[in-house]
């Protein structure tokens, strides 16, 4: 019965990496749109809402709430189980800290999705999960949690880059050489972007708890952040191309990353 789990939990973790990748597609498009001034940056629940408004049709949007579902599933296991070996020492726990705050995140959006698809409306900020995230983001907005919070975002902004240029995605990814070749510069470019965008929120997170500020800020506001800075116009167009680059590198994942949960012991 395990076995038989494992099974169909398998392609449901890999349409989790292609609605990952169908959401930041989004993001990038309208993050290098905001760059010439032809829209504004989104978050994930903007993205999400696209989406879902896009009128690909009803079985698409339960294919994207399910995926976030099980995406947010797999990084809980990840985390907890420690599928891909990081260890218990500092550095290990820091990137299942990080996996663990990414499957709250995609969970609390999959319940954003779902309350999107049943009509029950959305609310919350722009990387919420309705009602739930509002109640989520309030006990955030506490100065410590914040300050706690800051300090995992950064270990995996960090964590990503370090990913990109030690190119130690390669050992998760199932694919022969020749792919290899083109996946290597979309997947470098896509997680430093994505790890800059890290970053940026750990920095306004950190920023927020020293003021005792509230609101949990996400993507669209590290992307504001970003057009905020002295030829902003030109960095946000180099982040929205390094966000589509992680979307073709989350299609990547759907397609041949190693989803090794039979590891979960």
């Amino acid at each position: 019965m395990v076995e038989e789990a494992r099974k169909w939990f398998r392609p449901m973790a890999r349409v989790g990496y292609a609605a990952r990748g169908l959401i930041y597609l989004v993001i990038g498009i309208f993050a290098a749109l905001a760059a010439i001034g032809a829209g504004e940056a989104m978050g994930s629940e903007d993205a999400l809402q696209v989406l879902l408004s896009s009128g690909a049709g009803g079985v698409v949007a339960y294919l994207l709430v399910a995926g976030l579902l099980f995406y947010a599933l797999w990084r809980l296991i990840q985390s907890g189980f420690d599928t891909d070996s990081h260890g218990t020492d500092a550095k290990g726990l820091a990137v299942r800290a990080g996996l663990l705050v990414s499957g709250v995140t995609y969970a609390a959006l999959a319940l954003y999705a779902w309350s999107s698809v049943r009509g029950d409306g959305g609310g919350g900020g722009s990387d919420g999960g309705g009602g739930v995230a509002e109640y989520l983001a309030g006990f955030v907005g506490a100065r410590w949690v914040s300050g706690g919070l800051a300090l995992i975002l950064a270990g995996v902004g960090i964590a990503h880059i370090a990913k990109a240029v030690r190119e130690r995605y390669a050992k998760y990814i199932e694919a022969g050489p020749d792919a290899m070749r083109y996946i290597h510069p979309v997947a470098k470019t896509g997680l430093v972007a994505r790890g800059i965008v890290f970053l940026i929120l750990s920095f306004m997170l950190a920023t927020r708890a020293m003021r005792g500020g509230g609101g949990t800020p996400g993507s669209k506001e590290a992307l504001e952040f970003i057009q905020s800075l002295p030829f902003g116009w030109l960095l946000l167009a180099g982040m929205g191309v390094g966000l589509l680059a992680f979307a073709l590198y989350s299609f990547t994942e759907a397609a041949f990353r190693r989803i090794n949960v039979e590891d979960a012991n």
